[in-house]
């Protein structure tokens, strides 16, 4: 068995379900900006957020980056041009998570000041982001 291949499927795993809550979250604060304060309709808004976030991204992003930190010292790929852009983006789509991040505590202590179209508009940023890194995984134009 090839380790390497073992790490590299669960970074797969991994990027797959941090994707998925990555491009799940800001769609729910989209509904849940235009939530009454206060209803059942928002409270069921902070539970979803706050178990989509600590459950599913939170793990998800930390195996991405131990698995890609792995990957990267097994399999020689420092001195790659496309990996330092993949990087980059890596780091972007991080910042991302983290600026959710702020806006699951916001909800839930009934704070958000954002629109619905400033949330529609972030639930772009992890695709554009997310096509640059499969992008530069395939291809490895430099």
């Amino acid at each position: 068995m090839d380790v390497y291949l073992w790490i590299k499927a669960l970074h797969v795993v991994a990027v797959i379900a941090w994707m998925a809550a990555m491009l799940y979250l800001p769609r729910l604060f989209v509904y849940h900006s235009v939530t009454p304060v206060g209803s059942a309709q928002s409270e069921t808004f902070k539970v979803m957020e706050r178990r989509l976030l600590k459950a599913i991204s939170n793990p998800a992003m930390a195996v991405t980056w131990l698995a890609g930190i792995v990957l990267i010292w097994q399999g020689g790929w420092m001195s790659s041009g496309w990996l330092h852009g993949k990087l980059a983006l890596v780091i972007a789509m991080s910042a991302v998570h983290g600026k959710l991040v702020k806006h699951v505590r916001e909800f839930a202590e009934d704070r958000n000041t954002k629109s619905q179209r400033y949330f529609r508009i972030l639930n772009e940023v992890p695709t554009v982001l997310m096509i640059g890194i499969v992008i530069l995984v395939i291809v490895k134009p430099f």
